[in-house]
Order: C-alpha cells, then structure tokens, then sequence
C-alpha cells in the first residue's frame, strides 16, 4: 500500500523521528532545519521499497568528526528497516546557489560500500558536488515538509528552471542506457522527465506512471501497468526486453523533438 507522511504507519514516522533526532544530537547548535522529500512527502511512498529522503541545513559546514558520527549512524541505521537517502548542505551552499550543488554530507544505499571500504576518501574536507540536488530541491519547494527548523520558503532557494531541467535530463539518460537493469525505475523515470518536458509538470513516480496510462498509445499500457503495480507493491513483474525498449525508444523519440 502507498502512502504519504500524513498517513504512512506508526512504525515509518517513529523510524523518521528517531533518525531526526538522532541526526540533531550530532550535528547540535549547528542545526538549521531537517526536511523531508520524495515520495513519502509527495505520495507513492512503499514500506517495502521506497526510500525516506531528507535534506538537512546547518549554519556552517560539517566538521570531519561530526560526519565520521553521521556515518555511522546511516550505516547502522538506514535499511533497519527503511532506507534512508539524506545530504547535508550549510546555509552559503544555499543562498549562493550553483549547479551542481556543493554539498557537505550525504548518504544513500548505493554508498554503503564506498563507505565501508573507502571511509576516508569520503570522509574529509574535499568538497563534492551533486547534480540531483537541483531535482530534491525543487521537489522540496513543491511538495516537502519540515520535520524540525524554518518554513521551508525561508531555507531553500527557488531553482531555475534550467538547472531543475539539467538535473533530471541527467538522470533520464541514465534510464535510457540501464531500463534493462532497473526497468521499475527506469520507465517511471523517464515518464516523469517525459512529462515534465512535454507539460512542466513536477510529479511523483507514481503519478507519472498513472500519466502514462492515459497519454502513451495503449500499445504501451502493459508495460506501464506492470511497472505501476509492481511500484505499489500489488504484483512482481517480469519485464521482457523488448517491450523495454519499445517503451523506452517512444518516449526517447517525443523527448528528442520536444528538444529539437
């Protein structure tokens, strides 16, 4: 079943709450705000599969400590049972924005071995930069809730529409090569950017694959179908290739003449 943070169980917001405020007792009197995004703030959030998303504020950058203890807390944490994907940004990496974004801390599922096997390359004072926060942050200013800290108007900046628009193209390229490895995803995905560029609608994955349903010639609704339901959790798919690729090759050709 799909939720939101308003109707999500009792054991997703304790799991949440719990790593807000552990998350706060880290991070201290630096702490601006923590706040939550993607599908559990927007709708299409799956206990079984969805991640909880969160972008964090402090007022100053974090300190190599302070991002040795969040290490540990996502490594011990995330995926027990829910996944976590959270960045750290400072208050300047916000009200001086570039794309991509500098950012002082992050955390997903896909870093876990890059932190248990190369702590120390990520781990320092080297500054990164992510592209897909052009993405969260306009999904934060859309659809996003504040867990603790400022009205979320009063935290993060407006993001041209030209960086929102080279974050996910980044992402839907990405798609277009792996729709074979990750096919729930990839087809989501690149309905979602499809939308977005044919209407500049924001949407959640699962809205964009309801889309889909309705815009797509019928030809495509299996697919599509199969990738909604099993994005809900109703049924497991099998996908075969070329039905992949058929949906995939439409909606790389209409993205093409939307740019042309």
């Amino acid at each position: 079943m799909m939720t939101n943070w308003q109707t999500c169980s009792s054991d997703v917001k304790d799991f949440t709450f719990n790593i807000q405020k552990e998350t706060q007792n880290i991070l201290n009197n630096n702490l601006v705000g923590i706040y939550l995004h993607g599908s559990l703030a927007m709708g299409g959030f799956n206990p079984n599969k969805s991640d909880i998303d969160l972008l964090v504020v402090t007022k100053y950058p974090v300190n190599v400590e302070a991002k040795k203890e969040l290490t540990q807390l996502f490594l011990n944490h995330s995926s027990q049972p829910y996944p976590v994907e959270i960045s750290v940004l400072n208050e300047s990496q916000l009200q001086t924005w570039q794309h991509p974004s500098p950012f002082d801390f992050h955390y997903g599922e896909d870093w876990r071995e890059k932190y248990k096997n190369d702590f120390e390359s990520f781990i320092n004072e080297v500054p990164l930069t992510d592209p897909d926060l052009a993405a969260h942050i306009t999904i934060m200013n859309h659809y996003g809730i504040s867990l603790t800290g400022p009205p979320i108007d009063e935290i993060f900046p407006k993001i041209p529409q030209s960086d929102y628009k080279s974050s996910i193209v980044e992402d839907y390229n990405d798609c277009l090569e792996n729709i074979e490895d990750n096919p729930v995803y990839c087809v989501l995905n690149l309905l979602r950017v499809y939308w977005y560029l044919k209407e500049e609608v924001i949407s959640s994955k699962k809205e964009a694959g309801e889309w889909g349903l309705v815009a797509l010639p019928e030809k495509f609704h299996p697919t599509i179908r199969k990738t909604v339901n099993e994005y809900k959790g109703v049924k497991e798919a099998h996908f075969n290739r070329e039905e992949l690729l058929a949906v995939r090759n439409y909606i790389s050709d209409r993205v093409s003449r939307l740019n042309d």
